[in-house]
């Protein structure tokens, strides 16, 4: 089998997971409690007892990340990524308790696929809904996915670039207070078309099931 190099479309593949790992991860601290102030100095004297402990802080279901490479099961990995290493390859993030991400890519022939798992705990399930939905509004044109945690969403797009077709598919979940976002993507380059987009769809949804079960399981 001739080797054929992989288009700079996909070569550069990378970036925007290197552009996801380098948003901004500004998170709410929770309201600040309001002083109370009298408008009537008492004439008989008063007492101060210490406060109890706040209860106001939104306990979090999720404080880690699992390992992103674990979050995909091997016979999953066969199945999307033929000729993949099913250990994956975890990609480097500057803080692991808020975000994890492993890929899986490989070339089998001329059928070319990729694979992304991305877990993001965020401080609180309101947090969380707030960038899911933020993230649904990029990604216009999708669905809703039954079962998958609190909320899931699916989308599918083509791309053509000097006429070689990629099509990708894209599953975000919420579960609680983090967020679970899959990558799956391919291109034939011996006929320079994409797989179908049933193919695609079914195959990021299995792989963001594998995900968040992962997650669960880590609880």
């Amino acid at each position: 089998m001739r080797s054929l190099p992989l288009p700079l479309a996909l070569t550069a593949r990378l970036l925007p997971v290197a552009v996801l790992a380098s948003a901004g991860w500004a998170l709410s601290s929770g309201p600040f409690a309001a002083t109370p102030t009298a408008d009537h100095k008492s004439t008989h004297k008063t007492t101060t007892t210490a406060s109890a402990p706040s209860t106001s802080a939104a306990t979090k279901t999720y404080t880690a990340s699992p390992a992103p490479c674990d979050g995909v099961a091997e016979k999953t990995v066969k199945s999307l990524v033929p000729g993949a290493k099913t250990a994956g390859q975890e990609i480097a993030s500057t803080d692991k308790t808020v975000r994890r991400t492993c890929s899986w890519n490989a070339l089998k022939g001329f059928d070319y696929r990729w694979l992304d798992v991305s877990y993001e705990i965020k401080e609180s399930d309101a947090a969380a809904e707030k960038s899911y939905k933020e993230r649904l509004a990029d990604k216009s044109g999708g669905g809703a996915v039954p079962g998958l945690g609190d909320s899931g969403y699916s989308v599918v797009n083509l791309t053509t670039e000097k006429k070689q077709q990629t099509r990708e598919g894209v599953v975000i979940v919420r579960a609680s207070n983090a967020l679970v976002v899959v990558t799956y993507n391919g291109s034939d380059f011996e006929t320079q078309k994409a797989p179908s987009t049933d193919v695609i769809n079914k195959g990021a949804i299995k792989a963001a099931k594998d995900a968040v079960a992962a997650l669960e399981k880590n609880q």
